[in-house]
């Protein structure tokens, strides 16, 4: 079974305008209210390509309500934790050429609010993967993931991480099944600069070093990289008007670790993880199974060492 983690989810509230007049009244073209998070992301994915998961995370008060609203219509299987704080709204105006996002900060997390799930962790086993990804809501410090990681594999499963800073280097001793910095956070992890795509793979080769399995690194136009233990591989970026850039990498993840727990092979599991990541990019919203079908196609794959 496939668990994703979205501590902090959101209601995405997306509002499509003609253009953005800061200080001034803007009227909207469009909106659409989503159920957010880059857990939730994962999950939605990973539905589309017929795989099950259970996501888990903390909801509270009126927007957590209507947060589960939204999210039954995907007919997801869920676990969350109720809380007593508001789970946030996240604003995104959208111009034909610009993205703005609004993020709120997320329900403040009380002790007994965090050990409640905790104690929902205890059924993992071995075969079991869980993603963790994104934000953490107030209350929480970096060492939450950090804690899940640690009883997730005491518990014989493997994880997936998906966030930056300390708070990835602190969990790679527990040896994640992947992690997916974009080349702007793997030099900002190392306080350095990449002047080709070798300091790229070197960097990424660090990772490996410090116990990740595996290494996805996003690089926008450039396409991305797999480096593991033995090889490095790259794909192109496929042509195409990119209209959602928030949830190419969650989609990314799912493809990759949805793929692999099926076919343990490595570089289909990137091949159609790019498709996911470069479908949902092109999607206002994520993408379906169709559309990653057909950017699969667009997509190449090359062993680089």
């Amino acid at each position: 079974m496939i668990y994703t983690i979205t501590a902090n989810p959101s209601i995405d509230y997306v509002l499509q305008l003609s253009q953005l007049k800061s200080g001034s009244i803007n009227r909207a073209i469009d909106d659409v209210k989503l159920p957010g998070g880059k857990g939730i992301n994962v999950s939605r994915i990973l539905q589309q390509l017929g795989l099950d998961s259970t996501a888990l995370g903390f909801i509270g008060g009126a927007t957590g309500t209507f947060f589960t609203t939204l999210l039954s219509a995907h007919q997801l299987q869920t676990d969350f934790v109720r809380v007593k704080d508001d789970t946030r709204i996240n604003i995104k105006l959208k111009t034909a050429t610009e993205e703005t996002e609004i993020n709120g900060q997320g329900p403040a997390i009380t002790t007994a609010e965090k050990q409640t799930f905790l104690e929902k962790l205890t059924p993992f086993t071995q075969g079991d993967v869980v993603i963790m990804s994104g934000s953490l809501p107030r209350n929480l410090d970096n060492n939450f993931y950090l804690e899940i990681a640690q009883q997730i594999t005491q518990q014989g499963a493997e994880f997936v991480i998906d966030t930056t800073g300390q708070a990835l280097l602190d969990t790679l001793q527990l040896g994640p099944l992947v992690v997916k910095p974009n080349h702007h956070e793997l030099a900002e992890l190392f306080a350095t600069t990449f002047n080709n795509l070798d300091d790229i793979i070197q960097a990424a080769k660090r990772l490996l070093q410090l116990g990740a399995k595996h290494v996805l690194v996003s690089m926008a136009g450039d396409g991305a990289l797999l480096v593991t233990e033995k090889h490095a591989y790259q794909c192109n970026a496929p042509h195409g008007q990119v209209k959602n850039s928030v949830g190419a990498g969650d989609s990314m993840i799912a493809g990759f670790v949805g793929t692999y727990m099926q076919t343990h092979d490595l570089q289909e599991s990137f091949h159609y993880g790019a498709a996911c990541g470069s479908a949902t990019a092109f999607c206002e919203d994520l993408a379906t199974l169709s559309d990653i079908n057909e950017v699969y196609q667009k997509i190449t794959v090359t062993q680089l060492q």
